[in-house]
């Protein structure tokens, strides 16, 4: 799973993968066992036009030269991704640290303001004329991941939180970076990671290195996973009934079992606008039972499988043949073709951003909440941010928070994510008290990229109350997957960049709210024509 941190003036953006989180919150994870789909490659019809303008460096100085990074040398990257640096940076000042986070921070390359920043997961290049486009930094972490340096030696998310403060000052002071403002961005188990480093970073209360400004999460798990997936599954299938095309006697015994769960009457007790006042009870693991009675998502998720093998848990309307990524696998089972070879795995990749010779997977096998201990079992200690008030805290202290899902994500369904929300109080009140039903409008836009297309229009919902955003995306799935493009993963809505962008601006106050129709901030013009079918939408 991962995460990312966006700074004015600079993007980061975190990769975490991690083989053991929260006991909970795992489970959600580890339902994702299906194979994967693959996807058609496409050649990328870039202009001729389109040009990196040279001009001097604030970040490059004789400190940090040594993380250069050679843009028109990065394997199977046809074109100069313009100035990068890329290599390990401690969690401390300390003399005898060893832990080390792997970075690449990546100067102009998106469409950005010079001001503001976008987050990758693994930096996804596209040449760009804007001599203000924007900065990015990707980051690994935990320690235990990835290129990632030393040995693990946390059991929790406020330990994480405080090591990569710890970092994140580490890389301010190498690339004179102090005085920022930061946002935060993340998707998955980022619901965890992103609260607890933004409440780290407040606790600091240091404007020099830790200004957060904003926070961004999608498709998170957020709190408790059986009210998440278990109560939400049985009304998920009934609104996509026609996706899973499961039969009449099998839609029966769910709803049955639902009713027999009490997960019927707590979604139509607790998934309303306002929602009742107080903490929502606690529904009982369904796990925690020996024959997993009340586990209907794993019961749906089979018989999904049954009637469509290639079936996505991220992204419900793949079908057969099983898309795969040039990143590797990330579950049990995920297909990936004979004779592929993982993009980050490769000697030549690894020489070229300079990282350390590393067997390189998308989910490590190491216990980053072992605390140092290779055969520790144990798992992330902490609740999720939802629960435990460090949401809360977050939302209040920036009044800058965005949380939202895709539509098409079976994994940590819409309402799942809407529900914990309506359990937390934030400003003085709790949950939404009206429902997010406002429509989301995404800029049309003149470029036409084959391998990589983005909609316009208007594409979900929304609301916001008392600082918090929630936004659903219609055909967005959970993350995204890489497109055999060698570095191919973006966050936001999966399918929907052009959401996903739009959401950026919204983080960084480009824009007033995702209803706002009109040009992305970084163009202008009327890209819909003129037609009538054009101009009624």
């Amino acid at each position: 799973m991962r995460s990312s941190l966006v700074a004015a003036g600079l993007a980061l953006s975190l990769s975490s993968w991690v083989s053991c989180e929260s006991k909970k919150a795992i489970n959600a994870f580890k339902r994702a066992e299906a194979l994967k789909p693959e996807r058609v490659e496409r050649q990328l019809d870039l202009p001729h036009c389109m040009g990196l303008k040279k001009r001097a460096s604030p970040y490059l100085t004789e400190t940090t030269q040594k993380f250069v990074v050679n843009g028109s040398a990065i394997p199977d990257v046809d074109f100069d991704v313009g100035e990068s640096y890329a290599g390990l940076l401690p969690l401390s000042s300390a003399p005898n640290e060893t832990r080390e986070l792997f970075f690449w921070f990546v100067t102009s390359i998106m469409l950005i303001p010079n001001s503001g920043n976008v987050l990758t997961y693994m930096p996804r290049f596209f040449p760009s004329a804007n001599p203000e486009a924007s900065n990015e930094l990707w980051v690994e972490q935990p320690v235990g991941v990835g290129y990632t340096q030393g040995v693990p030696n946390i059991t929790n998310e406020m330990q994480l939180g405080q090591e990569f403060a710890g970092f994140y000052q580490q890389f301010a002071q190498t690339f004179g970076l102090e005085n920022r403002k930061v946002y935060l961005t993340g998707e998955s188990y980022a619901g965890f990671y992103v609260p607890y480093i933004a409440d780290a970073f407040l606790n600091l209360a240091d404007n020099v290195y830790h200004n957060l400004a904003g926070v961004a999460i999608n498709d998170p798990i957020i709190g408790d996973s059986t009210l998440q997936q278990e109560v939400t599954v049985v009304p998920y299938v009934d609104y996509w009934a026609n996706v899973f095309s499961l039969n009449a006697s099998f839609t029966k015994a769910i709803h049955d079992k639902a009713d027999e769960c009490n997960y019927t009457t707590y979604y139509n007790t607790y998934l309303t606008f306002p929602p009742p006042s107080g903490p929502f009870p606690v529904l009982p693991d369904p796990f925690a039972s020996e024959n997993y009675t009340c586990d209907l998502f794993d019961d749906v998720y089979a018989a999904a499988v049954a009637v469509n093998p290639c079936f996505n848990i991220y992204h419900i309307l793949d079908t057969c043949p099983f898309l795969w990524s040039q990143l590797g696998i990330v579950n049990t089972g995920d297909y990936f073709p004979p004779g592929a070879s993982v993009y980050f795995n490769r000697s030549d990749v690894q020489a070229a951003i300079n990282a350390p010779p590393t067997n390189w997977m998308q989910c490590t096998d190491t216990n980053v909440f072992g605390n140092g201990n290779a055969t520790s079992t144990a798992s992330d200690q902490s609740l999720g941010p939802a629960q435990d008030g460090v949401l809360q805290r977050v939302i209040e202290a920036t009044n800058n928070t965005i949380i939202g899902v895709g539509n098409l994500d079976f994994l940590l369904p819409t309402n799942g994510t809407l529900m914990a929300l309506q359990n937390v109080t934030w400003n003085g009140m709790q949950g939404f008290q009206s429902y997010p039903g406002k429509e989301f409008y995404t800029p049309y836009h003149p470029e036409y990229n084959g391998g990589s297309l983005a909609g316009a229009g208007y594409l979900g919902l929304w609301g916001e109350e008392r600082g918090l955003t929630f936004y659903q995306v219609q055909l967005a799935g959970h993350e995204t997957k890489a497109k055999h493009y060698p570095a191919g993963f973006t966050e936001l809505p999966e399918y929907s960049a052009g959401a996903g962008y739009r959401i950026v601006e919204l983080l960084l106050g480009r824009i007033s709210s995702l209803g706002e129709a009109g040009d992305f901030t970084t163009q202008t013009g009327n890209f819909t024509g003129t037609s009538p079918i054009y101009l009624d939408l």
